[in-house]
């Protein structure tokens, strides 16, 4: 019976994977991975595993996402509020630079910060290295293909050497919660190899009884006893041998071996490493073909609920790295290898979070250090938000719970530091944050002091209810936007030239200006970005707050103070948005950060039809900007440009996102591109890049911050012959289909849970819609 059983799920999964190869997405490379940024990123929101395909040797960099030095830690300066009327007051008489001194000696946090040992970093967890050992004279192979089959979440690598044909499959299981590598060959007793488990610090590797471990524990900055953590490997074989050696397995004459890697941390985890085992023992008693399925079904329940057609070309049959370097070139020849982008955004996105965990950092999941460029860290200047942007549009929602999580357990950090600096009521994160809650200032004024971080986290955490006008998700994220509501309405000081409310002291983030005495300062009152924040953050409490029934006092001075505030957008001389309250000359034209056009995008403040003035300077702000910098930069650019609806100016940004790049260094100018693998480069690799990129081609695609539907309203040139999307979302909650051809949508359907009117623009005309109820 059993094997009946096991044949008809080998016979019910080679049917499914058949049929997915009609809409199969993929990476292929015809040789191994040079450098870790061409090797292929598996993951299953926990577990990480990047494979390089070697021959001869392989190298596979291991990740948990939850695997973090450091340790919680009060940086607070108590005494710093004593300090911020002396600073408000060298603002408001135009000594920013003097202003900027104090911070720096009175209101940055304690410590080093971010650049200390107790406040840690995401670090790589391990390296799994396989030695490989071939009967026979011939070194090179003559065959050879490794692909990511983004359907399957899986990695194959496929060569012939010495007559025989080999082939290993790489999985992290969505279903099993382990990683998983199976090596075949078509002829008997061909699998000789040798397994080690190592770590580049703080980790230690034994063998007993054919399995090896890995552990170790990291430095938390205070005693040295920081994160805990196991990694446990058993090879399974058929035919053939197991010895030890030293600390590492040697294969012998097998004629199958079957990889398990089961990880654990002590992250939240008093019982890892009998957690860690337990998978390993379940994993190992379950078939093979029977943990793939199960590892597929599970993916594709997410994957599965969006697709896009965006054309053909003649060059999608090449390998991806010679497309990649072919399309930046002639982006015409090649109108998959957008839509193949946009997948790999999604499933980067399935592979790197997970609900109940952490949300993606500044490298997903996926790292190769021990101290990752800017630790690995959640920035709250852009980067943390960039990575949830998609989300919601592109079908995979739930995704911003692990943020939701994360912010919500800034919240007790937060209100201490709000009453350590401010003497303020509600919470406050500043610019960058971790998994222990940091939220006081960093560590210098230029940067550090930037009040717009928890006001923006909650621009994310409102959308997630904007799409899914879930009440009950409402519920549990209003003490969250309420407290940061608090935060930002206690603290607003009078401008007494204009009367307006503003923040101060603040930072329009990471950019400076030239005060009239020729200094540069970071630090004002009011940037542009903060007064928008705020804005839009009143009005959402305030519509939550009706919505529940709640705070009718609160919802009284909130929109008392929304009269106050500076307005949205302010055209400067020039006529391009204000950065800043003062019509300020910025040191850097071509800055990276457009902080000041977030009234576009994220928020709806600024819009084509609602204030075509405000629209008008913001293209003109991007035109001095430029369209060149590090990768995330560009995606910012493409989603405001798709905003504005000028899907070619989008476009444009889309092709440099996708300029070919081997450079690693550390960026903050002009540069980004993409690895091989498409990671998109700072450079180094920053994941934001990617996840920027595929909200901004559904910006193009679908619309629906304006109150209505808008279809298409950025197509490009390039994608109008013909194209079609299944599975996106628009806010409401309604899923959309459409088609088009000729730029021209010549079909459409919008589905929600039950049949209610909705507004949506079809090829430039408004029509009134009921939306189709959802079935199964």
């Amino acid at each position: 019976m059993k094997k009946l059983i096991y044949s008809f799920l080998i016979l019910l999964f080679a049917l499914s994977h058949s049929f997915a190869q009609s809409k199969l997405f993929k990476l292929w490379y015809n040789k191994p991975a040079s450098r870790w940024e061409e090797t292929l990123p598996l993951g299953n929101g926990r577990l990480g595993m990047m494979p390089d395909g070697g021959i001869n040797s392989e190298h596979i960099v291991l990740n948990d996402i939850t695997l973090w030095s450091g340790a919680p830690q009060d940086a607070n300066h108590y005494e710093a509020y004593k300090t911020l009327p002396d600073i408000r007051k060298l603002i408001l008489e135009g000594k920013n630079d003097e202003a900027q001194n104090l911070v720096n000696q009175n209101f940055v946090c304690t410590g080093k910060g971010s650049g200390g040992a107790n406040w840690g970093c995401f670090q790589v967890l391990g390296n799994l290295d396989i030695q490989y050992q071939y009967e026979g004279k011939e070194k090179t192979p003559a065959t050879y293909k490794r692909e990511l089959l983004l359907n399957d979440a899986m990695a194959t690598t496929d060569y012939t050497l010495n007559n025989v044909h080999f082939r290993r499959e790489y999985f992290t299981s969505f279903s099993g919660d382990v990683a998983v590598i199976r090596m075949t060959a078509d002829k008997p007793g061909q699998i000789n190899c040798k397994l080690s488990l190592s770590r580049p610090e703080r980790g230690e590797s034994q063998v007993r009884s054919n399995r090896i471990a890995l552990s170790g524990q990291l430095d938390n900055g205070i005693d040295g006893k920081g994160m805990e953590y196991l990694a446990l490997l058993d090879p399974v074989i058929s035919g053939g041998k197991i010895n030890q050696d030293g600390n590492a397995l040697e294969i012998t004459k097998a004629n199958m071996l079957t990889i398990y890697l089961s990880v654990k941390t002590s992250y939240k985890d008093h019982q890892f490493r009998q957690h860690a085992a337990l998978l390993l023992d379940k994993a190992i008693k379950q078939q093979y073909a029977v943990e793939k399925l199960k590892h597929r079904q599970a993916f594709q329940q997410m994957f599965k609920r969006m697709d896009i057609d965006l054309g053909t070309g003649k060059n999608s049959l090449l390998s991806t790295d010679k497309r990649l370097e072919l399309y930046y070139k002639d982006p015409e020849s090649d109108l998959q290898l957008p839509a193949l982008f946009f997948q790999y955004g999604r499933y980067l996105s399935i592979s790197s979070t997970r609900v109940g965990l952490l949300p993606p950092n500044l490298q997903g999941l996926w790292a190769n250090q021990i101290h990752t460029p800017w630790n690995g860290d959640y920035h709250l200047d852009v980067n943390v938000q960039m990575n949830h942007w998609p989300l919601e549009v592109v079908n995979l929602s739930e995704l911003n719970l692990p943020l939701v999580e994360l912010v919500g357990n800034l919240v007790p950090n937060g209100q201490r530091t709000a009453k350590a600096y401010y003497k303020a009521d509600g919470w406050i994160a500043h610019v960058i944050t971790n998994i222990w809650g940091f939220t006081e200032p960093g560590e210098s004024a230029s940067w550090g002091v930037a009040n717009a971080g928890s006001g923006w986290l909650c621009n994310n955490l409102w959308d997630h209810y904007a799409f899914s006008k879930d009440i009950n998700y409402l519920k549990k994220i209003y003490p969250v936007i309420k407290g940061s509501a608090q935060f930002y309405s206690s603290v607003l000081v009078k401008d007494p030239k204009t009367g307006w409310m503003m923040t101060s002291p603040s930072v329009s983030p990471e950019n400076s200006f030239y005060l009239p005495n020729g200094k540069t300062a970071n630090v004002t009152m009011g940037p542009t970005i903060d007064n928008q924040i705020v804005r839009e953050l009143f009005t959402n409490v305030i519509e939550a707050a009706k919505k529940l029934g709640k705070d009718e006092t609160l919802q009284k001075l909130l929109q008392h103070q929304l009269s106050l505030l500076p307005p949205a957008g302010r055209i400067s001389k020039d006529g391009r948005i204000m950065e800043w309250i003062e019509d300020y000359k910025e040191t850097d034209p071509q800055h990276r950060h457009i902080s000041h056009l977030y009234g576009v995008y994220p928020a709806s403040l600024i819009t084509v039809d609602g204030t075509p003035d405000l629209a008008e300077a913001s293209k003109k702000t991007l035109n001095v900007r430029g369209d060149d910098g590090p990768s995330w930069s560009i995606a910012y650019k493409l989603l405001f440009w798709a905003r504005l609806r000028d899907g070619n100016r989008a476009f444009k940004l889309f092709r440099a996102l996708l300029k070919p790049t081997h450079r690693t260094d550390i960026n903050y100018g002009a540069g980004g591109g993409l690895y091989d693998n498409l990671l998109s480069a700072g450079p180094p690799f920053q994941i934001d890049g990617n996840f920027g990129a595929t909200a901004g081609i559904a910006e193009m695609l679908i619309q629906s911050h304006e109150g209505y539907i808008n279809l298409l309203p950025a197509i490009p040139d390039a994608w109008k012959k013909y194209g079609s999307v299944k599975g996106l979302k628009a806010r409401g909650n309604y899923t959309v289909n459409l088609s088009w051809k000729d730029g021209v949508v010549t079909q459409y359907q919008v589905f929600s849970a039950s049949a209610s009117p909705v507004k949506v623009k079809v090829n430039g005309k408004m029509i009134n819609v009921v939306s189709s109820k959802k079935t199964g």
